[in-house]
């Protein structure tokens, strides 16, 4: 337990050597050419600096224009931090503790934290699992739609500031109250600018440094020993960690190399990999 703890709190302390400094040329817009991408680069990491090996900031996709695509791809990127933010931080929870009150209308109780996360997830009932994934649909849904009514925006491939979700405030109105996801009881609407622009930087490098952090607990959980930095809290999982359903279905997406060649390359690749995250969670530790 205290081991997972001491690693949680490597991880969020180290965050702080990624923020970059407020400056009066911060600016929240939508970066929405290569030049802004390039600037907002800069902003986030100056060590980094821009990195796009694969050129997908001079893109196109799907036939429409390079500042939609980078909309896409900015989005992409927020949506995908915040939910590793929530994942990193729930499988730490998940491996010291649950909730001891039944998790169902027949009492059922949730699975023992002696489980590891991706177990708990296996022990649990179909349907509430089902409950999970309509919930998640729906929020992406109101997120495509840029919410609905008077209070609706416009797409982030046009215009919308990616990132921003919209207000559930028509959903209030006509169907049942839910609070909005950012700021729900207005605490921040008179936060200074300037106050604004370094908390969206802080929250796309700690979404970057949350997927390495949640990949790196998947990793060193289904190939034992791939991560010394943490092989002294992993723990041997057998399942399939992108399959949500193996309980219930089986295993029918398991990919089975051709021959021995094809195998061979396939644990090279995947050795690398978990190089690269192994890396990252070392400068991680040493910031």
């Amino acid at each position: 337990m205290y081991k997972s703890i001491a690693l949680l709190t490597a991880f969020v302390g180290s965050t702080s050597a990624f923020v970059a400094r407020s400056s009066p040329a911060a600016t929240t817009a939508m970066h929405e050419t290569k030049a802004d991408l390039e600037v907002l680069a800069q902003e986030l990491n100056p060590i980094l600096g821009f990195y796009d090996p694969m050129n997908l900031a001079e893109g196109e996709f799907w036939d429409t224009s390079n500042e939609a695509t980078i909309g896409f791809l900015r989005q992409a990127e927020i949506k995908h931090g915040r939910v590793a933010m929530a994942a990193f931080v729930g499988y730490c929870i998940q491996s010291n503790y649950v909730f001891t009150w039944p998790q169902s209308l027949a009492g059922t109780l949730p699975p023992s934290f002696d489980l590891q996360p991706e177990e708990q997830w296996d022990a649990i009932d179909i349907n509430a699992k089902w409950q999970l994934f309509g919930l998640i649909g729906f929020l992406e849904i109101w997120d495509e739609m840029g919410g609905y009514g008077d209070t609706a925006m416009p797409h982030y491939t046009k215009g919308r500031q990616p990132g921003k979700y919209p207000t559930f405030d028509e959903f209030r109105k006509g169907v049942h109250w839910v609070p909005d996801l950012y700021d729900p009881f207005k605490w921040n609407g008179k936060m200074k600018e300037s106050e604004r622009e370094r908390r969206l930087l802080v929250e796309i490098n700690n979404g970057r440094l949350a997927m390495l952090g949640i990949f790196g607990f998947l990793v060193a959980d289904k190939i034992p020993g791939a991560l010394p930095t943490i092989a002294s809290i992993a723990k041997p999982y057998s399942g399939e960690v992108m399959n949500p359903f193996q309980v219930e279905w089986g295993s029918p997406f398991v990919m089975v190399s051709a021959s021995p060649a094809a195998a061979g390359t396939s644990d090279a690749i995947a050795a690398k990999a978990a190089a690269v995250v192994d890396t990252a969670l070392q400068m991680a530790e040493t910031l």
